[in-house]
């Protein structure tokens, strides 16, 4: 038991991929998911909570060449590439300017790359969010159901950090502990905000704090939401989730189902997550500023076809 609500069984989370589906709610052909909780008033509402002015990053830089397989070229003069004869006349004037060019190659789903799911990248006994096949997935050209680019006009909204490592006055959470909804209650009161419609959550365990000090990013055990949470994010109609672990508890305390909040969350309700973010600096400023909610901002590139994108989100208070 926790201090308010029971834990829920396995049945119980099991039951939750069709008591909290979202199936059919916004039209059979929908693929946004929550984030047609992002109506004209929410954005409008973020664009109030910019109060400052002042922006900060909610990713992970990209460690090179750790994270991706980079290949870099420099040009000293660029006249002398191959290609230039079909350059215009100008172009052999000029013997000053050159280049660099980069090709790079990079796996984003994980534990250390801020990316973000979208509805495709789970499915559940074969399924995708709103009852499409997972045989929609082609090798060839990707997912032609709830791809990344369901996204492409972006996500702007009203973002809310709760740092619940904060409201326990400890420098990070360890790993495996739970965050239960009376976490994510108690944050609010601490912080006198309050989660609504069309928001963004971002949840703060201190892990990026870890990973500051030269702790590992990776390993199978960390702190993150527990399934229960998903009822209650439901209630709230949130519209995008994220933390600064890879979200889901683990271990997540049920046999069956090792990753409730990404099955239900992509599968059932169509709820985008954001994984890995560095919530260091959105939480140090909001700190500092006594605003714990802002403008968050979150623009995936258009890769066709894709389960998720790398992104860089903004948070501007």
């Amino acid at each position: 038991m926790t201090a308010e609500r029971p834990v829920p069984t396995q049945e119980d989370v099991l039951g939750y991929f069709d008591t909290l589906s979202n199936w059919g709610r916004w039209g059979d052909d929908d693929e946004l998911g929550t984030l047609n909780h992002i109506i004209d008033d929410v954005r409008l509402a973020a664009a109030r909570a910019v109060r400052h002015g002042r922006s900060v990053s909610c990713a992970w830089e990209v460690a090179v060449p750790g994270e991706m397989e980079r290949s870099t070229t420099a040009c000293p003069c660029a006249a002398d590439m191959p290609g230039a004869e079909n350059m215009p006349p100008a172009f052999h004037a000029d013997r000053r300017w050159g280049f660099s060019s980069e090709r790079l190659s990079l796996s984003f789903h994980g534990n250390t790359v801020t990316h973000l799911d979208s509805p495709c990248h789970i499915f559940w006994d074969g399924v995708m969010y709103n009852g499409r096949s997972h045989a929609l997935v082609d090798a060839a050209t990707g997912s032609a159901w709830a791809a990344v680019t369901a996204a492409a006009n972006g996500i702007v909204t009203r973002g809310v950090l709760l740092d619940v490592a904060r409201a326990r006055d400890v420098p990070s959470w360890e790993p495996g502990q739970v965050v239960f909804p009376e976490d994510l209650e108690e944050a609010e009161r601490r912080q006198g905000v309050r989660v609504g419609s069309g928001d963004a959550v971002l949840l703060r365990t201190g892990r990026g704090r870890v990973r500051h000090e030269g702790g590992t990013a990776g390993g199978v055990t960390q702190a993150g939401w527990h399934a229960s949470c998903l009822p209650w994010l439901h209630e709230r109609q949130v519209a995008l989730i994220g933390a600064d672990t890879p979200q889901d508890v683990q271990p997540s305390g049920y046999d069956d189902v090792l990753m409730p909040v990404h099955a239900v969350s992509l599968v059932a309700m169509g709820l985008w997550l954001l994984d890995n973010c560095d919530l260091e600096a959105c939480a140090t400023t909001a700190a500092d500023l006594g605003q714990w909610d802002f403008q968050l901002a979150v623009a995936p590139i258009r890769l066709a076809g894709t389960s998720g994108s790398p992104v860089n989100p903004i948070a501007t208070f």
